[in-house]
């Protein structure tokens, strides 16, 4: 049954993307902010106390829904299952986001990819180059894919009914929202606060993330440039360690720049002062627009992949004496 959802709802995504589903997130947002409002004095305790109760509501909820649904009908179980991926899965919306900045790249309007780029990333983009955007675009796409859909898909799978993709997914958003830097002389208290108040979903992201980030890195090497994803990410993922993401992305991002061929991270351009410094990560040619259709096509390829290894698991548990 996890196959055929999954299947129903990539499908459902791809033919259309209502947009209604952002707002979704922009409530469990809404309620984070809220939370953080009400619960945070500073300490990891009340961190944990928030976690708890931004959490515990949704994976609830889905759950108990799946199986009150699965004691009536499986197909009703599996409708809710179809509808609860296609809110939480986020292929076609950064797909497209990609393809925004592609298609600026290869018309040579470098002003409406910084644009496109900006609109993706949150994140002021005027000072970068076509090779800056190109090289941001893969790096955004490779995350994006992967806290989107493999790490959703990974989570689907092992927990119960949709809950672990819930889960997954609630706990990304607020390690997001909760974020800061508590570290150095020079940072304001309040940053300092919202940093021990967010540890605990950071944390939990951290474990959460532990094996699907090195499925997926692995399953880039599998249907990319084996050899290269797979030294790239033993040499250079922990060079990614202080960068946004930790460890955990330098993982996906050395194996997806290994194995499409690409050299990503580096120094980049800002508005005010100092270029900001990144490790370099992967191997091969500088990005630019002719390779950008290559990192789509390597989240493509990752995807079929997991979904025939799915369809096998299925196939063994339907077999005689498999379930």
């Amino acid at each position: 049954m996890n196959f055929i959802a999954v299947l129903a709802a990539l499908g459902l995504e791809q033919w259309r993307a209502f947009r209604w589903r952002a707002a979704l997130e922009r409530a469990f947002r809404a309620y984070a902010r809220w939370l953080d409002e009400k619960l945070n004095a500073g300490t990891a305790r009340q961190g944990v106390v928030a976690t708890l109760a931004a959490l515990v509501p949704p994976v609830v909820i889905a759950g108990a829904v799946h199986a009150a649904l699965a004691t009536v009908s499986p197909l009703l179980a599996l409708a809710w299952d179809i509808v609860l991926l296609y809110l939480l899965m986020g292929f076609r919306r950064f797909s497209h986001a990609y393809t925004d900045v592609v298609m600026a790249l290869k018309a040579g309007e470098v002003p409406a990819a910084r644009r496109a780029l900006a609109a993706w990333r949150g994140s002021v983009a005027s000072e970068l180059s076509a090779t800056d955007i190109a090289k941001l675009a893969i790096e955004q796409g490779l995350m994006d894919s992967y806290r989107q859909v493999f790490a959703a898909l990974f989570w689907f799978t092992v927990l119960p009914g949709p809950a672990g993709a819930v889960l997954y997914r609630a706990v990304a958003l607020l390690a997001d929202e909760w974020r800061g830097d508590g570290r150095g002389a020079d940072v304001t208290p309040i940053a300092r606060a919202r940093s021990a108040f967010g540890a605990p979903a950071r944390r939990l992201l951290w474990l959460l993330d532990w094996i699907p980030v090195r499925l997926t890195a692995l399953s880039f090497a599998i249907v990319g440039d084996f050899e290269d994803a797979v030294h790239c990410w033993r040499t250079q993922a922990s060079s990614w360690a202080k960068q946004e993401g930790g460890e955990h992305a330098g993982i996906v991002l050395a194996s997806g720049g290994g194995a499409l061929g690409v050299i990503l991270g580096g120094e980049l351009p800002v508005p005010v002062g100092e270029p900001e410094f990144r490790p370099e990560i992967g191997m091969g040619e500088v990005a630019d627009a002719d390779l950008l259709p290559s990192g789509v096509g390597l989240v493509w390829r990752a995807l079929i992949l997991w979904l025939l290894l799915m369809l096998l698991l299925t196939f063994a548990y339907w077999a005689p004496g498999g379930g």
